[in-house]
Formats: structure tokens, C-alpha cells, sequence
């Protein structure tokens, strides 16, 4: 019996500490709590906003007044057992519907940009750390040119020009062009540390070739800081897409989007406020959920990355 437990205690000992060490943390709880229940949300968003009778692009006239300048009807925006959330000025689009099936949107583009940044950034990272020479130039260079290159302004630009295509693929290809040198930096210093660690060196004279010593024993080594700086970038690159949605090249109506609405929200905030709160707060909870459970991860995770 202890012959089988041991081993297993030792290879899970520095995630479970991480695990004991989050868990004394009540603003991580809390955070995981809202992440969980905003990523369930979008994932049944047909389901969650079917709850409440209606759909994101459905029209209750009825429920804005014509005569007050199609301003809902109701306090706090039309607020009712019928629209849980309000309505829409104008339209009478039920903002629960249109909340719910925003956050799909928003968190499916900021969730999949995240992850090509952290594939082709990991992969980078880990090749010029490694092989380093000619190789590890070249690939810093091209770093360096990515984050030198002005980003928001070539994504406007390609969202501009684009027309007959897919905008939320070509929103998460756009945003996840240019968010991947800051975790190739980050993976290259961790593995230029852990190259010429004995266990590697012992690896390479047992005969392993580069991608097993790769694999097998530099990126289990890199991987607590890119759980870390990859709970880090979702917040921006939900905002991003929130941003790019606002300026009007993001999603395009009738597909709704939290930047979209919140932009949409504008003409509205005297005399609606409801319309410009509520996709204000899911996406305030969201990006300060995800970055207070990153600053912990990384503090947990990589505490002499969290110093420098």
C-alpha cells in the first residue's frame, strides 16, 4: 500500500499545495465561481436564453412605448416577469436573451484566440529556448517585430476590409495574431533554465532525441507558468473583442456581442442606463474574475515570475 501512494503523493505534491494554496484565497473562489458560471452560460446559451422565452433577435413591440421615443416600458428598463432583464430601446429585444448569447460570442473569440496565442507562443518558446543559435534569433526577431507592429490599428484595418467572411473566425485568427511573442518571452526564459537541468542532460546521453526531451521533460517544466500568463491574457482578449466590437468592425448585427451592445447602449445611457449596465457588468465581472484568478495563479504557479 505505501509502496503505490508515495509515488503518487510526490508527483502531485506542487499542484496539490497550488490547489490548497487557492483555496485559502476567498477572492479566487469568488472568481471561479463567476468564470464557471459565465463559461457555462455560454456554453448553453440556446438553453439558458430559451428560459426566458425569448429570442436574441426577436422584436416585442409591445414592450417599448412609440410615443417616448420607443423607450421601454416599465422601470429599470422594462425590467418584468416577462423580460428578466429589460428590453431594448427601440426594438423590444429581450436583453437576457441577447446577454446570454453575447456571452457565447465573446467568451467562444476570446477563448479560442487564447488559445492559438498560447500554442504558437508555448511552441516558440520552447524552440528558440532550446535549439537556441539561428534558430532562437530568428524567432526573436520576429517577436520583437509582433510587438513592435501596431496591432489595434492592423486589426481595424483587417476588419474593415473584410466582407463576405466569417467575422468571429476571422476576429479570433486577427486577435490571436499579435498576442503570442509576450508568452513565447515568457516560455523561452523558462526553458533556457531548464535545458541544462540534469535530469535533461541525463535524458539527452540516454539517446532521446529533441522532441522527446521537448515534450517529456521541458514542458511539464514550462507549464505552470503558461497556466498562469494564459489566465492572464483571456481578460484582454475579451476586451479586445469588446473594443473592436464597440468601434463597429467587430460582430456585426444582428449576431449580438457585449462590445456591440454596449456600444449600441450609448445613445441610451440618460435615459436607459439599464441598456448600458447590464453588458457593462457581465463584462466588468468577467475580465475582473479572470485577471484576480490569474494574479493568484501566477503567485502560486510562477512566484519568481509574480517578483520580477
Amino acid at each position: 500500500m505505501s509502496t503505490i501512494s508515495v509515488p503518487s503523493r510526490a508527483g502531485s505534491g506542487p499542484w496539490r499545495l497550488a490547489r490548497a494554496e487557492l483555496r485559502r484565497r476567498p477572492s479566487v473562489m469568488a472568481s471561479l465561481v463567476v468564470v464557471a458560471l459565465f463559461a457555462v452560460m455560454a456554453a448553453a446559451a440556446p438553453l439558458i436564453g430559451a428560459l426566458g422565452g425569448w429570442g436574441p433577435e426577436e422584436f416585442d413591440k409591445s414592450a417599448v412605448d412609440p410615443y417616448l421615443g420607443g423607450l421601454p416600458v416599465g422601470p429599470l428598463g422594462g425590467v418584468s416577469a416577462e423580460h428578466w432583464l429589460g428590453v431594448e430601446p427601440v426594438t423590444g429585444r429581450d436583453l437576457f436573451a441577447r446577454v446570454v448569447h453575447g456571452a457565447q460570442v465573446s467568451l467562444l473569440i476570446a477563448f479560442a484566440a487564447t488559445a492559438i496565442v498560447v500554442a504558437a507562443g508555448t511552441a516558440a518558446g520552447i524552440a528558440a529556448g532550446y535549439f537556441g543559435g539561428r534558430t532562437d534569433g530568428v524567432l526573436s526577431r520576429l517577436m520583437d517585430l509582433t510587438m513592435s507592429f501596431p496591432s489595434l490599428i492592423f486589426m481595424i484595418a483587417m476588419m474593415s476590409v473584410a466582407r463576405d467572411v466569417n467575422r468571429v473566425v476571422l476576429m479570433t485568427l486577427v486577435i490571436g495574431l499579435f498576442g503570442w511573442p509576450g508568452i513565447a518571452r515568457v516560455v523561452r526564459g523558462q526553458t533556457l533554465s531548464l535545458k541544462h537541468r540534469e535530469y535533461v542532460d541525463a535524458a539527452r546521453v540516454g539517446g532521446s532525441g529533441p522532441w522527446r526531451i521537448l515534450t517529456r521533460d521541458i514542458l511539464p517544466g514550462v507549464a505552470g507558468p503558461v497556466i498562469a500568463y494564459t489566465t492572464l491574457i483571456v481578460p484582454g482578449m475579451i476586451a479586445t473583442e469588446a473594443a473592436l466590437s464597440y468601434l463597429g468592425v467587430g460582430v456585426r448585427p444582428p449576431t449580438p456581442s457585449w462590445g456591440q451592445m454596449i456600444a449600441e447602449s450609448v445613445a441610451f445611457y440618460d435615459t436607459d442606463p439599464m441598456y448600458f449596465v447590464v453588458p457593462s457588468l457581465c463584462l466588468f465581472l468577467t475580465v475582473l474574475s479572470f485577471t484576480l484568478l490569474g494574479d493568484a495563479l501566477r503567485d502560486v504557479l510562477d512566484p519568481r515570475g509574480s517578483r520580477t
